[in-house]
């Protein structure tokens, strides 16, 4: 009996991390203030408004050009593919359909 009851939960668990999974994993965005910049190494450095420092290397093909920033701009950085929420780190690689925009203050 204990070792069904243990089977059932166990499917149950499983089938509701199918579930619930895919939908924790979305498009993130990161408002903030350009902290530090290298156009010419592809590397975006932003603080953004409670102090987290979140750091981004561009990658050659990503179709973002970072010369158009300046350190101090506000910006905007989406990263435009799903991430698991586990997966959320403060370093990512910006690829195609990532943006980095001017954000209004």
């Amino acid at each position: 009996m204990t070792a069904r009851i243990l089977r059932l939960f166990l499917a149950v668990v499983f089938t509701l991390g199918l579930f619930l999974g895919p939908a924790a994993a979305e498009e993130r965005t990161v408002v903030g203030t350009i902290a530090r910049l290298d156009p010419a190494g592809g590397v975006l450095i932003v603080r953004d408004a409670a102090g987290a420092t979140w750091s981004y290397k561009v990658a050659a093909d990503a179709g973002i050009d970072l010369s158009v920033f300046r350190p101090g701009d506000r910006v905007r950085v989406s990263i435009g593919r799903a991430t698991p929420l586990n997966m959320i780190t403060a370093a990512d690689l910006l690829r195609k359909g990532d943006r980095v925009e001017k954000a209004p203050f």
